[in-house]
């Protein structure tokens, strides 16, 4: 039986000068062969970063929205959470010419109002701690590897700096590969799941469940 996982990162395009985070990973991805799906911040998508977005596109990624500024969404206005989602998708849209089609919300901060304002299907996912820099690289894969499960959404970051995130994923690739699973982008996880993800209130953590709880808890 075919057990699939979808590699997403959120916090891209890296805006630093010299930073190349997210231009790693995807050396790192091209290595191995596995697609995956990318949660950008629409404000740090520049003239000089666009050639790694299209990077991702062409090695068969998603891109998807992450808000406009990465703000608490929930403190939002009705019109401001309109305006943060729309920014994102117009930008990303006008670059790749496919329209985003799920939102991770910034912080997996939630409020009705979002889900309101927002048609989109709400991701979440399994994360490894990898927005705390004293977790390291270690630690990060052990996680990674505890929460592979058939329709596992990770959520990891390619923020500046991230090097230990880069590292655990170059060690747990072909270790899952060898267990079995197979790496798709985010559209493809749930098709091949046989999962329609335009539920209402949506929060997808695994693919084949719906609004799995207690994803933070550290074990």
């Amino acid at each position: 039986m075919s057990k699939y996982l979808c590699l997403s990162f959120d916090d891209g395009p890296n805006i630093i000068p010299g930073d190349t985070t997210m231009n790693d990973m995807l050396d790192i991805m091209e290595k191995y062969k596995v697609p995956g799906s990318f949660f950008l911040i629409g404000n740090k998508i520049t003239e000089e970063n666009k050639k790694v977005i299209m990077r991702a596109v062409k090695m068969g990624c998603d891109i998807q929205n992450h808000s406009w500024t990465h703000p608490f969404m929930s403190k939002l206005t009705s019109e401001e959470i309109r305006e943060e989602y729309k920014k994102c998708d117009d930008v990303i849209t006008e670059l790749t010419g496919v329209r985003p089609s799920f939102f991770r919300p910034p912080f997996v901060d939630l409020s009705q109002a979002m889900y309101d304002n927002i048609s989109v299907p709400f991701i979440c996912g399994r994360g490894c701690f990898d927005w705390e820099p004293d977790k390291d690289a270690d630690f990060r894969y052990e996680h990674i590897m505890k929460a592979a499960d058939n329709g596992t959404i990770f959520l990891l970051h390619v923020l500046e700096g991230n090097g230990a995130t880069l590292e655990a994923v170059d060690r747990a690739i072909p270790v899952l590969k060898e267990q079995g699973y197979e790496f798709v982008n985010l559209p493809d996880l749930f098709e091949k799941c046989g999962v329609d993800p335009h539920l209402e209130k949506s929060l997808w953590t695994i693919a084949n469940h719906h609004k799995e709880e207690n994803i933070w808890t550290e074990q």
